[in-house]
């Protein structure tokens, strides 16, 4: 099956951006749908971003304007760009495909918004 391995998390000032890559282990071209998820503490996983295989984007209203989702297939990799960040944007974060939401996660990578 299919692996995928996030990175790029860490602590940044509100305001400030950060970028996170989620590697797939094998070729995501004819994967339809590819997101990122978020879980804080003490609360339910959620999506916050979501592409297609035909580069079709859709986001949470909670991050709509702030972060953008973007693919690279040659790469089998998956973008999250995030600016303007909030400490509410404070969780860790995965990524999966859809299919895979219904398999398992992996270890995600945390995401602290913080002064």
């Amino acid at each position: 099956q299919l692996q995928l391995v996030e990175s790029g998390g860490g602590l940044v000032q509100p305001g400030g951006s950060l970028g996170l890559s989620c590697a797939a282990s094998g070729n995501i071209d004819s994967i339809y749908g590819m997101g990122w998820y978020r879980q804080a503490p003490g609360k339910k996983r959620e999506l916050v971003a979501h592409i297609t295989s035909s580069s079709i984007t859709t986001y949470a209203d909670s991050v709509k304007g702030r972060f953008t989702i973007s693919r690279d297939n040659a790469k089998n990799t998956v973008y999250l760009q995030m600016n303007s960040l909030k400490p509410e944007d404070t969780a860790v974060y995965y990524c999966n495909t859809d299919l895979g939401t219904m398999i398992g996660w992996g270890q995600g990578t945390q995401v602290t918004v913080s002064s």
